[in-house]
């Protein structure tokens, strides 16, 4: 700061003894000096580094450089890839960067900071994008130009799944009031034509119809013959740590009563019935005497389409990859099986055995090969009013031939259910990231695979894919576990009117046999993994305080059971270790 020639000259007059510095009038002094502010001069940011294909990723930390301590500071970017919440840059709604073979993207918009004296200073900085492997996608160490992934059978049955699901919900009543299915015979062999459909007559016809814009019209364009019957667990015997079929099944009836097949069975038979009874002009009639008008939902609070859905989704796709496909201790199956030539010896395979045995793991997870590049309101099919792209909802045209890919460019199953507990807990402390979890694990043990293509792992090695699998099961698993709890919530909240003090007028039926529903298929899942975070007397008590329809009945035993449902996620909580307020807010 410079002083102005009259005070300079003040004060050398002083230091000559020329002015005294006391008496004289108040008119002959002179005030102090207004300060001058002193711009900023330079803006820094605490990294200048950002993870490609991430949605809403942090840049880093801005701060100013000023003279003035005492300033205070706003900071501002131009253009549209980036936004400023207080101090942090980081990427805009919306915006993905991609590497693309770049190692570095400089900013067209520019930085700027700007004290409380509207003094600023501006800047141009350079971002580095990081090139992380964030696909599951692997080139073949055996066959040069092909890939080495491969898990259309697993897409299959998830095709398979979701086309049975499509049509008890959107077809089978139509079906019916058409009179294209006259019996219960009819109806039962409509429902098997999905879950078991027969190889020679039937299955080279099953439309793809759940989705517009598939890739594929058929399901045999996609992949050979494929029964979801014959994966269920106890089916499928290989590496299953429990005989499924003889005594081991629990949580629907007494231990044993029953197995996964014969429970589908017989929930295909109560889905018959109802379309039966309106076949016959029956009228069905919920716990406060209203017409049920689908023909899905039952008289006892149960949606059959969404028990039978869920239910397929941890028997079938949960139950073969953690009790089979990560497993560790059957031979011939898992992740102890050979990797030093082509799988089961034939050399137009472009993958080993143990590569293929992840990747159908890796497969009924059902995650689009580019999930990380996915904002998890996207995978979960939320996007809405400028809250994620719009061409990312629940699938992305990755590679633009202007139709979706199901083998590789959509998300099916549990990998959403990951996506919409991960947004259920995001503004908690304990924030979870099921998706990243998962997909980074998965993607790192199928890199490990193919690193060493065509040779053994070491023991070393082994060990480490072990752990990469075991992360991403436990990802998978609390994922569920954190849908058991979202569930519970809301069969609770779903409750309330018919509990004591309620307003029945508020009772909404098929919401409530929908969330039970859900709750119960996923929580019947859970024992189907060899490495359950639950134990065994767990499991059962948490399946005895469910049961095996809601309580409808009485205050007082609605009561009994809103309490009950709260034991029950309790147990969950404890088995798994759970934030209290994510439990709390999913």
């Amino acid at each position: 700061m410079q002083l102005k020639k009259s005070i300079l000259a003040t004060t050398i007059a002083l230091s000559m003894g020329l002015l005294t510095a006391c008496g004289g009038s108040d008119s002959d002094s002179s005030p102090d000096p207004a300060p001058v502010n002193s711009a900023p001069t330079d803006v820094v940011l605490s990294d200048v580094t950002v993870d490609e294909n991430t949605a809403n990723a942090v840049v880093g930390t801005l701060s100013a450089v000023d003279a003035d301590s005492g300033d205070t500071h706003t900071f501002t970017v131009a253009g549209d890839q980036f936004v400023i919440e207080g101090t942090t840059l980081q990427l805009a709604d919306g915006v993905i960067l991609d590497a693309d073979g770049a190692e570095s993207l400089e900013l067209e918009a520019e930085l700027t900071v700007t004290d409380n004296n509207n003094a600023s200073f501006t800047k141009t900085v350079t971002i580095t994008i990081n090139d992380v492997m964030d696909r599951y996608t692997f080139d073949s160490k055996l066959i040069d130009g092909d890939s080495s992934v491969s898990y259309t059978g697993q897409t299959g049955r998830h095709v398979l799944i979701a086309e049975l699901n499509n049509y008890i919900k959107n077809q089978l009543e139509a079906d019916v009031d058409d009179g294209k299915l006259a019996d219960k015979a009819a109806v039962l062999a409509k429902l098997n034509y999905f879950y078991s459909p027969d190889k020679d007559t039937e299955y080279d016809d099953i439309a793809i119809t759940f989705i517009d814009n598939s890739k594929d019209g058929l399901l045999s364009d996609i992949t050979g013959y494929k029964s979801i019957k014959e994966k269920v667990a106890g089916n499928d015997t290989g590496g299953q740590h429990e005989d499924w079929n003889n005594g081991a099944f629990a949580g629907w009836g007494a231990k044993g009563s029953t197995t996964p097949t014969n429970l589908i069975a017989d929930l295909f038979d109560r889905l018959a019935d109802n379309a039966v009874a309106k076949i016959n002009g029956g009228v069905r009639k919920d716990v406060l005497g209203e017409d049920i008008a689908k023909i899905y939902v039952d008289e006892n609070g149960v949606d059959l389409a969404q028990l039978i859905q869920k239910f397929l989704l941890m028997s079938v796709a949960y139950s073969q990859s953690s009790d089979d496909y990560f497993g560790v201790d059957t031979d011939g199956k898992g992740l102890t099986t050979d990797n030093t030539g082509p799988a089961k010896g034939d050399a137009s395979k472009p993958y080993t055995n143990l590569e293929h045995q992840f990747d159908e793991g890796f497969g009924y997870f059902g995650a689009a090969v580019n999930y990380l590049e996915y904002s998890d309101v996207e995978i979960a099919g939320k996007v809405a009013d400028g809250n994620g792209r719009s061409d990312w909802n629940g699938s992305h045209d990755t590679d633009a031939d202007g139709k979706i890919d199901l083998r590789s460019e959509y998300n099916f199953g549990q990998s959403v259910n990951a996506a919409k507990r991960d947004l259920g807990s995001a503004d908690n402390a304990a924030a979870t990231d099921y998706t990243k979890q998962a997909m980074e694990a998965f993607i790192a043990g199928r890199k490990l695979i193919n690193d060493n293509v065509p040779q053994a792992l070491t023991d070393a090695q082994l060990d480490e894919l072990k752990g990469f699998a075991m992360d991403g099961l436990d990802a998978w698993e609390r994922a569920i576990v954190a849908t058991v709890v979202h569930y519970i919530n809301d069969v609770t909240a779903d409750l309330a009117p018919l509990a004591t003090g309620g307003d029945t007028a508020d009772f909404n039926y098929e919401n409530l046999a929908k969330h039970y529903s859900e709750m119960k298929g996923f929580a019947l899942g859970l024992q189907f993994s060899e490495y359950a975070g639950i134990s065994d007397a767990d499991f059962v008590k948490l399946h005895e305080l469910m049961g095996d329809e809601p309580v409808l009945i009485g205050d007082a035993n609605v009561d009994a059971y809103i309490a009950e449902l709260a034991e029950a996620r309790d147990i969950l909580q404890a088995s798994y270790e759970l934030d209290a307020d994510n439990v709390a807010n999913w």
